[in-house]
């Protein structure tokens, strides 16, 4: 389908609006074109006349009707006024006219930016493991206003054009055919100048897009990056490499610009050689008498009107050749395949045991890259279990299969013996906590990202939570309590201090089943210790499968899982797998390894 269909799909709804611009725009233009013909009867029906025609005589016998005796000075005073409420009434028109448009183009633009959103937070997370979030941020806030473009600069603007084109060529035809066709002889090599161009617009337009959300990209990170460029003294490759990128961008827009500019040199030489045309033959139908002066002068004041609908449609192709390039950015978003979806009939989840069934599953974010293979594992109701192994093993990839961020590509995972496909993605991940190695904290209060994952909370159990999760006393010594900001990221608060809050979060949503991956990675010794009691806390009594490096901490914890290049190769309590003396026995005597 046409991408002008589709943008048209969004302001279709506001189809008042557009109406409303219509009608005002309509009068608008039939005013505009009244404009010209108070100097008509000035100079024809009340300035002095060396030589009268029959034309002249009717403007001074319409000018005594008019205004009866009262002297070609006085005359003149109304016809000016004449022409100033003219003026006036065309300028009201028109303003509501462009504010009807206006205000269509951007609740369109309200609901692509919204549904661009909506369709980025459904995605499943494959989609944005492969792209850039700065280039997804960019067709939200950038490339979603090409269908204002396409609205405001392309529908309100050719039906603009088109009328007055339309209406000025019908009252210039009226007036005086012959020389009303003479204008018209530029509309060939402007047509074809129009086309020529508009091809290159928008191959040179989708190059600026990909570019100027390239250098966004490089910009953001390295913006969050700061303490890293900082710590390694980066400050000057960052702002060359930023350099780079700012300078190709400016290639693209510098090349699109040339193009803009060329192709309005070419359609002004093809408007003034129309303009030149038509004087020639204006003139010498005023010397043949033919024509009066006035007539002429009113001819003069609508070629411009004729000229300019036909000028702004060249524009507007041009401008809808970008816009249409943005817009294809957008309905790319728009048209991604999701590939966890809900089934059609999925089943709410409303509580559950928490027993957890893999059964030969397999995954790979493609055919080259399996992560797991025929993994068959079953955790009982209540039972904790840690998974183990080097960089690469599967481990995250594992537990991101249980809340459904990915579905496996063969084989199936059950929760109480129904298939996760089965259910419905929001209530299974409503009986999912969550407590990872980097607490995600949004820029507003502590209060607000406790409670985030369970709208509708008091303030009494985000209280309770932070008690049971060992975070009140540092949050009720900060200055404003749980009130305090706690900075973009959670920046004013320690490593610590973010994870007790995930914890609390944690605690809130009383989950009963928990993911806890690397939750103590990037924590001291000390603090470890005391977030370790907390979370077993807060695993009391919830299935719970967790990850860590630090094979100590989850030792004694229950039973452990051992993966190596995405399969089992040992599961059992952490002193039968040392007496094993494999994989396991070889990472614990080692005292280190990463998660994946």
């Amino acid at each position: 389908m046409s991408v002008y269909l589709r943008a048209f799909r969004y302001f279709r709804p506001h189809l008042r609006l557009t109406l409303g611009g219509i009608a005002f725009t309509s009068v608008a233009i039939i005013l505009n074109s009244l404009k010209p013909w108070p100097l008509r009867y000035i100079i024809d029906g009340v300035l002095p006349i060396d030589q009268p025609t029959p034309a002249s005589d009717h403007a001074r016998a319409q000018v005594a009707r008019w205004f009866g005796d009262s002297g070609p000075t006085l005359a003149a005073f109304w016809i000016c006024l004449i022409l100033v409420v003219i003026s006036l009434l065309w300028g009201l028109c028109n303003l509501a006219g462009n504010y009807l448009f206006i205000r269509a183009g951007l609740q369109a633009l309200l609901r692509i930016r919204t549904d661009l959103y909506a369709t980025l937070q459904a995605l499943p997370l494959k989609f944005h493991d492969a792209r850039r979030s700065a280039d997804s941020s960019f067709r939200v806030a950038y490339d979603s206003q090409s269908v204002q473009t396409i609205y405001n600069k392309g529908f309100a603007a050719v039906f603009s054009s088109v009328l007055m084109l339309f209406w000025t060529f019908g009252v210039m035809v009226w007036m005086n055919w012959p020389l009303a066709l003479t204008s018209l002889v530029i509309l060939p090599p402007a047509f074809f100048t129009i086309r020529h161009y508009a091809d290159r617009v928008r191959r040179q337009s989708t190059t600026i897009q990909e570019r100027e959300s390239d250098l966004l990209t490089l910009a953001q990170e390295g913006i969050s990056q700061i303490r890293m460029v900082h710590a390694f003294g980066r400050e000057l490759f960052e702002i060359r490499q930023f350099r780079k990128q700012a300078s190709r961008s400016l290639e693209a827009g510098l090349r699109l610009n040339i193009t803009s500019i060329s192709s309005t040199l070419v359609i002004g030489v093809i408007m003034s050689s129309g303009t030149a045309l038509m004087y020639f033959v204006g003139a010498n139908q005023v010397l043949s008498g033919a024509l009066t002066l006035g007539e002429l002068t009113v001819f003069i004041f609508y070629l411009p009107m004729l000229y300019q609908p036909l000028e702004q449609l060249s524009y507007t192709a041009w401008a809808l050749e970008g816009a249409a390039a943005a817009a294809t950015r957008c309905f790319e978003v728009l048209d991604s395949e999701n590939d966890v979806p809900d089934a059609p009939g999925a089943k709410t989840l409303t509580t559950t045991r928490g027993a957890i069934e893999l059964q030969d599953v397999s995954f790979g974010y493609n055919d080259e890259q399996q992560i797991l293979h025929d993994v068959t594992l079953s955790v009982a109701p209540g039972e904790c279990v840690a998974f183990v192994g080097g960089t690469g093993a599967g481990k995250s990839t594992l537990l991101s299969l249980v809340p459904r961020f990915y579905d496996p590509t063969g084989g199936r995972v059950l929760l109480d013996g129904q298939d996760l496909r089965s259910l419905t993605k929001k209530s299974l991940r409503g009986q999912v906590g969550m407590v990872l190695q980097d607490t995600v904290l949004f820029s507003t209060t502590i209060k607000e990202n406790i409670g985030y994952g369970l709208p509708g909370v008091t303030e009494a159990q985000i209280v309770e939570a932070a008690r049971k999760a060992q975070a009140y006393d540092f949050i009720t010594a900060m200055p404003k309590g749980f009130d305090s900001p706690v900075g973009e990221r959670g920046g004013h608060l320690s490593v610590g201090q973010r994870q007790r809050i995930g914890i609390a979060r944690a605690f809130l949503k009383n989950a009963p089943i928990l993911i806890l991956d690397e939750p103590t990675s990037a924590l001291d010794p000390g603090t470890e210790h005391a977030i370790m009691e907390t979370i077993e806390e807060l695993m009391r009594g919830r299935t719970t499968l967790i990850i860590t490096h630090r094979l100590a901490t989850v030792h004694r914890l229950g039973r452990i899982v051992v993966l190596q290049n995405g399969t089992i190769v040992e599961q059992g309590t952490g002193p039968e797998l040392l007496a094993l003396k494999g994989t396991y026995a070889a990472l614990y005597s080692a005292g280190q390894y990463e998660n994946t």
